[in-house]
């Protein structure tokens, strides 16, 4: 008889693999890594290249010189997509020993510290993210323009999207979102007059063509990236016919971190519910929550919140749709 090895999450069946899935998921983010140098050159590499190493330089020192582990886990690519997703989750002009401080917290506090890739609570990448938000509030909502390739540190910013949503809902004045960029320029992310947003929300497109590939690949399913976003379309179309200081739906799923959040982290085999009914009662709560932080909460983005939330709850989504045992005799 086989050796049977019982391990922790994530599973992987038949010829799949955690290194192949997580390196899959790199794959995926390629597009919309190539369009975030194509739009902010020098400060996308700088950012996404130290979030990077450092991820996988704190998962290494953590093993080896604190858990005293052999085990050599910085090879499964783990580290490598946290440090990527959390690199997407900044701006472009983001000071590199603030790089390093999210990736200590992402690497640090939000897996190793709970024992490594399978046992984390929470997406490492949003804690990382979402510590740096808090820590460094002015560094962290300071977005440059596109088009300034060889700039880093100097270069010029300016107000995005779901900052003219906010400002639109706070003063009561429509008109206000005239500002908003059309819908082609959100789907490309080619927003010259205003900023950004964090290296890869930029352009909803290239996150769409690796929603594809991973759907292709069978690297995830449908269930949360569509629940998501049909959420916070129906819930904004809703809100902008009761009142158009809300934004069209068209605009606010194209906006901000949606589709990075929606389609790359609330993805996470460890963090998001196992059964597909789970999977779409966590992404329903996502969109919703988004759209009322968006709205009334102090931040103009609500997704890495949201995440964060839901991933508490998973626990509780898995325990509540866990499917029936074969053989089980339901008590009356």
């Amino acid at each position: 008889m086989g050796k049977l090895i019982v391990s922790l999450s994530p599973h992987a069946h038949g010829t799949d693999s955690v290194e192949r899935n997580m390196y899959g998921v790199i794959i995926a983010l390629v597009p919309a890594l190539l369009v975030s140098f194509f739009y902010f050159g020098l400060g996308s590499l700088v950012v996404c290249a130290t979030s990077i190493v450092s991820c996988v330089f704190f998962e290494w020192f953590i093993n080896k010189f604190i858990l005293k582990s052999d085990r050599l886990t910085i090879r499964d690519g783990s580290a490598v997509l946290t440090g990527l997703l959390l690199g997407f989750n900044l701006p472009s002009n983001l000071p590199i020993w603030i790089i390093v401080i999210g990736a200590l917290v992402a690497i640090g506090v939000a897996k190793m510290t709970f024992g490594g890739l399978g046992c984390n609570i929470f997406n490492p990448a949003l804690v990382g993210r979402c510590f740096l938000l808090i820590s460094f509030p002015a560094q962290m909502t300071s977005w440059p323009v596109v088009g300034q390739l060889g700039s880093y540190l100097d270069a010029t910013t300016a107000a995005t999207p779901l900052s003219v949503m906010k400002t639109a809902i706070k003063s009561g004045d429509a008109s206000v979102l005239n500002e908003l960029p059309d819908s082609l320029h959100l789907l490309l992310g080619n927003n010259p007059m205003g900023g950004a947003g964090t290296i890869g929300e930029v352009c909803a497109l290239a996150l769409l063509v690796g929603l594809a590939y991973m759907l292709w690949k069978k690297i995830i399913t449908w269930h949360i990236p569509v629940s998501i976003i049909a959420t916070v379309f129906v819930f904004s179309g809703l809100l902008h016919l009761a009142n158009p200081i809300y934004a069209d739906p068209l605009a606010v799923i194209l906006s901000g971190g949606l589709m990075l959040g929606a389609i790359f982290m609330a993805t996470d085999y460890v963090t998001s519910p196992m059964t597909y009914k789970g999977q779409l009662i966590y992404g329903i709560a996502i969109g919703v929550l988004t759209v009322v932080i968006r709205n009334w909460g102090s931040y103009p983005e609500g997704m890495s919140f949201a995440i964060l939330i839901m991933n508490a709850l998973t626990p509780l989504i898995n325990n509540y749709v866990k499917p029936k045992r074969f053989g089980e005799v339901i008590k009356k």
